[in-house]
């Protein structure tokens, strides 16, 4: 078990900008960096990262936290491993104490399948270097196609051998349970699944083996080239790139991706310094990998072996990649040639060069092939156009779509207006198709799940920015009436989600918990060291009993607990590394915005922005918003003392109606204080 020492270094020397971005391509905005979520499918960058906070967050779908957290949700890591992966990438070395035998089989039940995986990965890898059969057939295979040693442990390559439940017995032995291995189709009926085969392991981006491939290298032999594991919960073949783990972060600094069939292609390309390289498996393409790419490039080139008949054969799949906003390149090798092949054969510097010279618009690729194939057919030729048409709709840059539009018309010899209108009937077909999916999704998940009437989410902070107003005075918010024990019982609290925020009390009560977030351990004022957790609990005590909100008013009192135990106020890594995942979700909120402040005033006009920068204007929004939040819970009290006040005088006892008569007076007197401090105007009852 990693110590606690090792894992509070890890985490105190993690960058959120360095963990997120091997996984996202990151663009700076301001102080922060965005790019596009890897949690949900979007077109315009939600993700936003805060390296001065050490935190993500999306603002499309809500998700966030800190680097532990965003590799354990992203790869689907126990925290264990979370912290595993980033002390890797630090070169941080863990210390680690014996952990007892129940405490091992729990690690193990939950990240069984990742942990039954590497150990067939080892297994393979073993089989290869340490026996006879898989050193003569195995790596002799791997070193016809020049595979180097290092290459072979880069990409986990092994061999499975002949016998019928090799692996099994093995993994039983090192108690290994069999549903696991049947979970990962490592085994069926008690058999080994792969046999006689060379072995391809398949990474997830964190570089743990999720899959395996094997190929067969008897030519005798009547069963598949390839087979490759089924899916599992941890392996959706269409959502995977083979390489990807390897390639992610040339693919980033080279700002484009080479897209190969095969396995063997992305190592021979890799193992001769083409890094960005990666391969769909011998499968069509599907949004889920367009995606994955997207995280890393906009920018793909595909590269076709010289078979006309294949080529063609793949177009079709490509349009999901220009569905997806990607730039798409495309380069044929020469006849008979695959990738792998053609670079053994010329070097890296030729191969190289033919991929320079020969890369192509995949449109007018597509559009070349098309055409030659249709001749002067005219309904073949119409066909084909309609086709070309089809596939232009699915860029969804203007600029870009008007600039293919013009040199379309002028290759297909077409006026523009005719194309511009067989692209926008395929846009709005696209559209309605679209529409009419959404709907039946809509209608599916109203059978499923009941309506959700919760009020939207709110923006960001309403109040950073505001200037200091010339009324303010320093005059301490006014305590509430002391409870006279007649009907002024505390509101039972609401059983509310933070996450579901409501406008009135809640949504005060949530700002309050922001605040202390945020700012709690800012100093509110110098002269008396009272920070600004202290001014904000000490003010809000005595309407604790009033909050909405139950997990809101636990979150003051474990601060009040804080700052009673502790000299110093809680700082805002105490909330974003809490116990509590509710109070985490909350600090990650608190502390991201997808606003920034615009330098253009200064920068472009010279005019210097009046208000102060959120991070400065921490006292004001403390003061300002408490007198707001007491305003409220003073005025609820004031309609429930004023019903009572009808009900007593209405039956008559007139003890009760003068007891609640002077708790009006005294509450009409804090409201117009704070009316006078807020500047407002209090209308008499």
């Amino acid at each position: 078990m990693i110590t606690e020492e090792s894992v509070r270094e890890v985490i105190d020397t993690a960058r959120v900008e360095d963990v997120v971005g091997d996984f996202v391509n990151l663009r700076r905005r301001g102080n922060n960096f965005t790019g596009l979520c890897p949690f949900h499918n979007e077109k315009t960058p939600s993700f936003n990262v805060n390296p001065a906070r050490n935190i993500y967050k999306c603002f499309g779908c809500g998700v966030g936290g800190d680097p532990v957290k965003f590799l354990m949700e992203l790869e689907q890591l126990s925290f264990p491993d979370a912290i595993r992966w980033i002390a890797q990438k630090y070169n941080i070395k863990l210390e680690e104490t014996e952990i007892s035998e129940e405490v091992r089989a729990e690690i193990q039940e939950r990240d069984s399948l990742i942990i039954a995986n590497d150990f067939a990965r080892q297994y393979y890898e073993d089989q290869l270097h340490q026996t006879e059969i898989g050193k003569s057939v195995g790596l002799g295979y791997f070193r016809s196609r020049g595979f180097r040693k290092e290459t072979l442990k880069t990409f986990g390559l092994g061999y499975a051998p002949s016998s019928t439940d090799g692996l099994y017995q093995a993994a039983l032995k090192a108690g290994y349970k069999e549903e696991q291995l049947e979970k990962l189709g490592l085994i069926r009926n008690g058999r080994d699944f792969f046999r006689d085969r060379v072995m391809f392991t398949i990474h997830n981006l964190g570089g743990k083996p999720i899959a395996f491939a094997g190929r067969i290298l008897r030519k005798d032999a009547k069963a598949p080239k390839y087979i490759n594991s089924p899916e599992t919960e941890i392996y959706h073949k269409s959502d995977v790139l083979y390489g990807m783990f390897q390639a992610r972060q040339a693919i980033r600094k080279l700002d484009n991706v080479y897209l190969v069939e095969g396995y063997t292609d992305v190592i021979s390309l890799y193992q001769s310094g083409i890094r960005n390289v990666v391969a769909t498996s011998g499968t069509s393409l599907t949004p889920g990998q367009a995606k994955l790419v997207k995280r890393f490039t906009e920018n793909v080139t595909l590269l076709y072996d010289g078979d006309k008949a294949g080529v063609k054969a793949a177009l079709r799949g490509v349009d999901v990649l220009l569905a997806a906003d990607l730039n798409v390149r495309v380069v044929v090798l020469p006849d008979g040639q695959d990738p792998d092949g053609y670079m053994q054969e010329v070097g890296t510097t030729v191969f190289e060069k033919y991929l320079e010279e020969t890369r192509q618009d995949f449109l007018f690729f597509k559009a070349d092939i098309l055409l030659e194939e249709a001749g002067q057919d005219v309904a073949a030729r119409s066909a084909a156009i309609r086709d070309i048409g089809s596939t232009l709709a699915l860029v969804s840059d203007p600029l870009k779509r008007a600039g293919y539009l013009q040199q379309f018309s002028s290759k297909l010899g077409l006026e523009e207006g005719l194309l511009v209108q067989l692209v926008n009937k395929a846009i709005a077909d696209r559209r309605t198709e679209a529409r009419k999916t959404r709907e039946r999704d809509d209608r599916r998940r109203a059978r499923e799940q009941p309506s959700d009437r919760s009020a939207p989410r709110p923006d960001a902070d309403e109040w950073e920015g505001m200037e200091e107003p010339a009324w303010l005075s320093a005059v301490e918010n006014p305590e509430l009436p002391p409870e006279t024990g007649i009907g002024l019982a505390p509101t039972p609290p609401l059983d509310v989600d933070p996450q579901t925020i409501a406008v009135g009390h809640s949504f005060q009560e949530k700002y309050i918990v922001q605040l202390l977030v945020r700012d709690g351990h800012k100093l509110y004022d110098e002269a008396s060291g009272t920070s600004v957790a202290q001014y904000l609990t000490a003010n809000v005590a005595d309407v604790l009993a009033d909050f909405d909100v139950e997990r809101y008013r636990d979150i003051v009192q474990q601060v009040m607990q804080y700052l009673q135990s502790n000299s110093t106020p809680p700082p805002s890594d105490w909330y974003t590394r809490h116990a509590d995942e509710s109070i985490r979700k909350l600090a990650v909120e608190a502390l991201t915005t997808p606003y920034t402040y615009s330098p253009n005033w200064k920068e472009k006009y010279g005019l210097r922005l009046s208000q102060k920068m959120p991070e400065d204007n921490h006292r004001l929004a403390a003061e300002i918003f408490l007198r707001i939040f007491r305003m409220e819970k003073i005025e609820r009290k004031g309609r429930e003392n004023s019903r009572l006040i009808a009900q007593y005088e209405q039956e008559g006892n007139f003890e009760k109606l003068r007891t609640h008569l002077k708790v009006q007076m005294k509450l009409d007197e804090m409201r117009l204080a704070l009316a006078k401090e807020l500047g407002t105007v209090v209308l008499s009852r």
